[in-house]
């Protein structure tokens, strides 16, 4: 049991955090007003918790402008991928050790 809770990921352990990469994952990209939309979350709730993954290099972020609006969007890198698939994996064999 021990080594399974050596790969869950502090990272990952706030629900906006881990909603944030489950949304990257099963998505080529993301941007703020939807991950704001997605996650429920405030505006400060999603900065604070995407650059807490940019730090880590679990996540790219890119700026650009569309119609003049600054728009902000974010992609999980092969490191995030990775990170968070070893995450889940954990939590599964922890919830079912015996698979």
């Amino acid at each position: 049991m021990k080594n399974i809770i050596q790969h869950i990921n502090k990272a990952f352990d706030h629900r906006i955090r881990l909603g944030i990469m489950s949304v990257l994952i099963v998505n080529d990209f993301a941007d703020f007003n939807m991950l704001k939309e997605l996650l429920g979350a405030t505006d400060g709730n999603i900065a604070s918790h995407t650059k807490a993954l940019e730090k880590e290099n679990y996540i790219k972020v890119e700026k650009s402008f569309i119609n003049r609006k600054p728009n902000t969007r974010y992609i999980a890198t092969p490191k995030g991928r990775e990170a968070f698939t070893k995450h889940i994996e954990a939590l599964e064999k922890l919830i079912n050790p015996n698979d």
